[in-house]
């Protein structure tokens, strides 16, 4: 037997199939964690140090309204709008009044965010990690394993929130305006768009794309105060690979990241595979530092 015809029967197609369906979940989700994170970017170019708590609150309001309604659609909807108040009621009076400072100045100010929005879950929840019901519980075969059906789920509600935002940003009066705003801030306001609305409506989209994120995720793991730091380290790894304020060039970088991770699971531990990650950012910031994804000019 050929050195080829060896390796081609030691590839564990199975494990492949498998983790392939991992990685495109995994991916959706990170990208709508990243989809939000980009477009207050792109908008307002705030670096938000703080998506990582507002995607952990989505998951805590989850718990909390689950456990008084026993609705998990229900928890998922009013999760994402008390999320998205907290973000609007963080621009308002945090962010708002930096806008024209020193970027740093903002970039401390989503780090405090942070910090006191991560001490308080730890102060109100306490240590103990809580945990997220899922709507069913039904599985199908899939090789060797019983893959559970909600995961396939999460991914399908992912992209149609993503599709959702990407219409709403088409044909929506507040999307037009967002996108003038992210061509020219300058003009979009001659030509009378509240500039200073829309940047908190950015933000209010931004935070509650998290918390949605926050509660789909929620049944996988446990819920605690520093879940956040995780997700949010990969988002700006998928902001960076996939292009800053780039929406498409997010998504996509979401899920070649997670598939990557996903791949390299099946030969080394999952803890290992998350070097990949790193390793992709780096090839980027040293070759194409504009991103990935982002289509090369004419």
């Amino acid at each position: 037997m050929t050195p080829v015809l060896e390796f081609l029967q030691a590839i564990p197609y199975d494990q492949i199939l498998i983790q392939t369906v991992n990685g495109i979940v995994t991916g959706m989700i990170l990208a709508l964690i990243a989809s939000g994170l980009t477009l207050i970017f792109g908008i307002m170019d705030v670096v938000n140090f703080a998506h990582g708590e507002l995607f952990m609150f989505g998951a805590y309001m989850g718990v909390v309204v689950l456990a008084a309604t026993g609705s998990f659609w229900l928890a998922l909807l009013l999760a994402t709008l008390i999320v998205a108040l907290i973000g609007a009621a963080l621009q308002i009076t945090t962010l708002r009044p930096l806008i024209g400072r020193d970027p740093l100045t903002t970039i401390l100010a989503t780090f405090g965010i942070s910090l006191v929005m991560q001490n308080y879950a730890l102060w109100q929840f306490g240590p103990v990690a809580r945990k997220i019901q899922e709507p069913f519980t039904g599985q199908f075969t899939l090789f060797y394993l019983e893959y559970p059906w909600y995961r396939v789920l999460i991914a399908g509600l992912s992209a149609a929130i993503i599709g959702a935002f990407w219409l709403f940003l088409k044909y929506g009066t507040y999307g037009i305006w967002i996108r003038a705003t992210t061509q020219d801030r300058v003009m979009a306001e001659a030509m009378g768009i509240p500039v200073s609305w829309v940047y908190t409506t950015v933000f209010a989209i931004g935070a509650g794309m998290a918390a949605a994120s926050g509660v789909l995720f929620g049944p996988l793991v446990g819920v605690n105060h520093a879940m956040g730091l995780d997700w949010v380290l990969k988002a700006f790894i998928v902001v960076v690979v996939g292009g800053m304020g780039n929406l498409g060039g997010s998504i996509a970088a979401s899920i070649f990241i997670s598939l990557l991770e996903a791949y390299a699971s099946i030969w080394v531990s999952p803890a290992q595979a998350v070097i990949v990650s790193f390793v992709v950012l780096i090839l980027t910031l040293l070759f194409r530092p504009t991103g990935l994804f982002v289509p090369t000019p004419k």
